[in-house]
């Protein structure tokens, strides 16, 4: 069996698997839940993304790059062209929006952003671990990440481990069924054995050259994620959203990485069949860009953003926001959208209802105990 390392890591882009060990839903027979965490490096501009339509200010303050044909979802809200698999899921009510959010943070770094948006902290660097990994052990969940090195967002305990596939073969299965007769006494090294047999490697020998985009490596994650004894854990991983030069507006260097999140979530849709109605999708970037464009027709740092989420999870479509608006006054720093929603309270949320567990370890677990307000019922009621 040869695996080859561009199958996980293509270009800007990869994907990342956590494959839960004798799982709780394994054991208990429970339907798995599944989270997929698309992380969109660079800084995803919501403004394009999720335009907002309710007055005129936006299209002012983008003559060059402003979205031209948005799609209106709502009065005062509209996506962006390129996210058609995304609207479809809208209309099926499978498809919700946090905007005018970001994390804690306004340095307009990237690296600190970065490292904030994996660790759920709020000191760049001061964090070892990540805000999935520690969710993960809190509970009592271990898990396997197949990357190398492993990704801060997962960084836990002890109980999470990662692999990264070589060309090397694997025993059979005739040679593991062999190990586990002969040390069937050895619990440690029957959980190994499980570890290895149930990480999503199997599925990884594909001699499809669609593995090198993201529908392929998304096809990859479907069948994983649908796997009953497989991984409940997805990250993707998609870079180039820092355009600070020929943003564009239907089209151009933004509308493509939106294009590449957009065939990601139509894919698992369509791959995953009905293990989609146990799952939940959720965006990640480190902020989001000015409200403004700027002399190279692209944007620069900012600070709020959106968050699209889409899955079965969902009960309905809404756009779930504090709306600061657009007018100066109320911009952050006079060019930013600002945030009104801490999204460490939204991924929170989202943790607790995959996990099924009490938001409030969720967020001790996961986020230090910080003061954020659960946002559960505007989410999931």
């Amino acid at each position: 069996m040869r695996i080859s390392r561009r199958i996980f890591l293509a270009g800007s882009t990869s994907l990342i698997l956590t494959a839960p060990v004798l799982s709780k839903a394994i054991a208990s027979n429970k339907t798995k839940n599944n989270l997929v965490i698309i992380m969109l490096r660079g800084g995803m501009d919501g403004l394009t993304a999720v335009p907002f339509i309710g007055n005129d200010i936006l299209t002012k303050a983008r003559p060059d790059i402003g979205v031209s044909k948005p799609i209106p979802i709502t009065s005062n809200f509209a996506l962006h062209p390129i996210l058609k698999n995304y609207k479809s899921l809208w209309d099926q009510g499978q498809a919700s929006i946090f905007h005018a959010s970001s994390i804690p943070y306004t340095g307009r770094s990237h690296f600190e952003g970065q490292n904030l948006m994996e660790s759920g902290g709020t000191k760049p660097y001061f964090d070892k671990t990540g805000w999935v990994g520690r969710a993960l052990e809190g509970a009592g969940i271990k898990g396997l990440s197949i990357s190398l090195p492993m990704p801060l967002i997962l960084r836990g305990g002890r109980d999470l481990d990662n692999f990264m596939p070589s060309k090397n073969r694997l025993p059979n299965d005739d040679v593991f069924q062999l190990l586990q007769k002969d040390y069937k006494e050895d619990k440690m090294l029957w959980e190994v054995l499980s570890a290895i047999r149930k990480r999503p490697i199997a599925m990884m020998e594909s001699k499809s050259r669609s593995n090198k985009d993201m529908k392929g490596l998304a096809k990859i994650a479907a069948q994983q994620l649908s796997d009953p004894s497989g991984p409940s854990v997805a990250i993707f991983d998609i870079g180039g959203f820092d355009t600070h030069a020929d943003q564009g507006g239907d089209n151009g260097e933004h509308a493509k990485k939106l294009k590449q999140f957009d065939d990601v979530i139509g894919t698992l849709r369509k791959q995953m069949g009905k293990t989609f109605n146990n799952t939940i999708i959720a965006s990640l970037t480190e902020f989001g860009r000015t409200m403004s464009q700027n002399g190279g027709s692209g944007t620069e740092h900012g600070y709020g953003t959106a968050i699209l989420m889409a899955g079965g999870l969902l009960p309905k479509s809404r756009i779930i926001s504090d709306w600061p608006g657009l007018e100066q006054k109320n911009l952050f720093e006079g060019r930013d959208l600002n945030s009104s929603i801490d999204a460490r309270a939204v991924y929170a949320s989202i943790l607790a209802r995959v996990l099924e567990s009490d938001h409030q370890k969720i967020v001790k677990d996961a986020f230090f105990n910080s003061d954020l307000p659960d946002m559960t019922k505007r989410i999931f009621l």
